[in-house]
């Protein structure tokens, strides 16, 4: 089969504005419940994009790491290629993606990072190999091979051998703060059912709409 000929028939149920929940983070939540129960792999997996210097998009995958009445919170290293683009330009999108049941939710809004105290008790919950690898990796930096990753992650390991490994003041979390959350749910010929809720932020209260697909 070829590429242009690959299709997907989707013939799951509707969507309709009764079905969702006037909260969209209370909506999001349903939805990755189900996402999760259904064997998804990495559900809180979002494809986040930033802007460039040249204002052009830059998207890459990471994982939600928290969801609730603030937005959506992700961590990595506040040197790396993303975080330098989200200070520059404080916005961003993501998607998350479930195609298992023909469904994504697209988010849009402002970010701003996490405060410290929360992303020291996120990092103390990683498994200790993973918070070495935040200290070993200069992330999105070029790099001579993989030996000189393995190197410096033997440093750390050394250097932190039988105690806590604290936070990397270079690492931290960052929250998106929607403006816009889409749900998407996938239908027959092609007719999806959209709907996008939009804040309100003078009657603090989200509006949703109906999209055509």
């Amino acid at each position: 089969m070829t590429l242009r000929d690959r299709r997907v028939q989707y013939e799951t149920a509707g969507l309709d504005l009764a079905d969702l929940d006037r909260d969209p983070i209370v909506q999001w939540h349903s939805w990755y419940d189900q996402a999760a129960s259904a064997g998804v792999a990495e559900p809180n997996a979002m494809t986040v994009s930033t802007l460039d210097k040249a204002m052009a998009p830059d998207s890459r995958v990471v994982l939600a790491r928290g969801v609730d009445h603030r937005g959506f919170i992700f961590y990595t290293n506040y040197d790396s290629a993303k975080s330098l683009q989200l200070v520059k330009n404080p916005v961003a999108s993501a998607v998350f993606a479930w195609l298992d049941l023909h469904r994504q939710v697209r988010v849009r809004g402002s970010v701003q990072r996490v405060a410290d105290q929360e992303s020291d008790e996120y990092f103390a919950s990683r498994p200790r190999e993973s918070q070495i690898g935040a200290w070993a990796s200069p992330q999105s930096q070029v790099i001579s091979d993989r030996n000189f990753l393995e190197q410096r992650f033997a440093e750390f390991r050394a250097k932190f051998n039988d105690q806590s490994v604290p936070r990397p003041p270079y690492w931290g979390g960052w929250l998106l703060v929607p403006s816009a959350i889409e749900f998407w749910q996938g239908r027959p010929s092609r007719l999806h059912d959209r709907f996008v809720y939009t804040s309100e932020k003078s009657a603090q209260q989200w509006q949703i709409q109906r999209l055509a697909p």
